[in-house]
């Protein structure tokens, strides 16, 4: 009945964003009919309706599921800003709902739930871990490079200036990660979940001894190509290892980092995950833990388009909740660094990557894929905006009696960010 004339649609709209307050946007139907949130405005962006089904999910009971799930079928599109189109989602969102789709709604989660266990095993299991990260990290190198960039890391960048490059960016990140574990020539260092081998290349490249290990077929694979081309084959290795295999290597390391990996552990795992950090790493060792943290006062999330459709298994917990761990185990915190502003700031240059070589990467993905990878990342920067999550560096100490030294001061770490900046200048 919404179709029928321009006067009953303009009711809907009216009715269905009466109160809204954010960035002005439009929705055009698929007959080019047009309504604007602002009439003195001109609109961030614009909502494409191609079909009745894409209004009946917008006006019906909308979760963020099923206005995610509109948006990668193609039943809507977005025209402009992509990041402003968060904010009458999260009014859509917001709005009350009846017991009824409540409970409509947590029977479809449950229901996908359950699916899961059945293929893959229970959460945060290694069967199902495996499953998760081959999910979202197997794609083919191809989909990645191009906006990832010559860099090739896939977690929170470091930038001085906002108008950093990506890439600059991301060398900055490796740099402070080393700085900060004032990694040395010659000590062992293990990157857990190690990615393409980015860090473990810089690693060796600071003459260290370095080993990374993945989940990930596709980047094992990719990493270890990449450290033959740079002539690393006898300072630097990867392997296709889950870090709970870890505990029995025989080896200790003089330094450990795990990037953008821990939020794939779970909860349930965390002391488990530092107990075997901390068994790996020599007494007086550095552990450089950097991951998403959800704000403390967020809710926790039953069911997500993020959790559905790109990390499957993936468990966000608060700070307070790894540092518990990580001091459960034994571990003495050295550092927390808070770099929110910097994932939003990457997200925003991974979206612009996305959006430039979409013809080029669904060569390699489907339209499908390639929509759930721009609805994510874009989604991702309005979420690090608002605090809702946030992406911390923890740095640990495995206690010696108090045999190693810290700096008194972080003066070192940013020494020579400091020069730079003065040349700049």
């Amino acid at each position: 009945m919404f179709e029928s004339t321009a006067e009953n649609r303009t009711n809907v709209f009216r009715k269905l964003f009466s109160g809204y307050e954010g960035p002005a946007f439009a929705v055009r139907f698929w007959d080019g009919w047009t309504w604007c949130s602002s009439q003195s405005a001109k609109p961030h962006c614009i909502i494409v309706l191609n079909n009745a089904h894409a209004l009946r999910r917008l006006a019906g009971a909308p979760s963020e599921i099923t206005l995610g799930e509109a948006f990668i079928h193609g039943d809507v599109d977005l025209e402009g800003d992509p990041f402003s189109v968060f904010a009458p989602a999260e009014y859509l969102l917001n709005r009350p709902r009846t017991v009824a789709q409540r409970v409509l709604e947590k029977l479809a989660n449950a229901a996908f739930g359950a699916g899961q266990w059945l293929r893959h095993g229970a959460l945060n299991s290694l069967r199902r871990d495996r499953a998760s990260i081959s999910y979202h990290y197997d794609l083919p190198l191809a989909f990645y490079r191009p906006w990832l960039g010559p860099s090739m890391v896939y977690s929170c960048a470091y930038f001085r200036s906002d108008k950093d490059s990506l890439d600059d960016a991301q060398l900055q990140k490796l740099d402070l990660i080393c700085r900060k574990l004032r990694l040395e020539p010659g000590e062992r260092f293990l990157d857990v979940g190690c990615g393409w081998g980015s860090l473990a290349l810089e690693a060796a490249r600071r003459d260290a001894v370095a080993h990374g290990i993945t989940l990930s077929r596709e980047q094992a694979e990719a990493a270890q190509r990449r450290i033959e081309e740079a002539g690393n084959g006898n300072s630097c290795r990867v392997e296709l290892r889950d870090y709970r295999s870890m505990e029995d290597v025989g080896q200790q390391f003089d330094k450990m980092a795990s990037v953008g990996m821990y939020e794939h552990v779970g909860l349930k795992n965390l002391p488990l995950y530092f107990r075997i950090a901390y068994r790996l790493l020599r007494p007086g060792g550095l552990f450089l833990n950097h991951g998403i943290a959800r704000a403390y006062n967020s809710p926790l999330p039953q069911s997500s388009f993020v959790s559905r459709y790109v990390f499957p298994g993936g468990d966000l917990v608060t700070l307070s909740e790894a540092i518990a761990a990580a001091e459960s185990q034994g571990f003495e915190v050295r550092d927390v660094e808070c770099l929110r502003e910097h994932y939003e700031l990457t997200l925003r240059r991974w979206v612009q990557g996305l959006r430039e070589h979409a013809g080029e990467l669904m060569k390699h993905v489907s339209t499908v894929t390639y929509r759930i990878w721009l609805l994510y990342m874009a989604g991702s920067a309005a979420t690090f905006q608002r605090g809702d999550i946030g992406v911390y560096q923890l740095l640990l100490s495995k206690p010696d009696r108090g045999k190693t030294r810290l700096p008194l001061t972080r003066e070192d770490l940013y020494a020579e960010s400091k020069k730079q900046e003065a040349l700049v200048v």
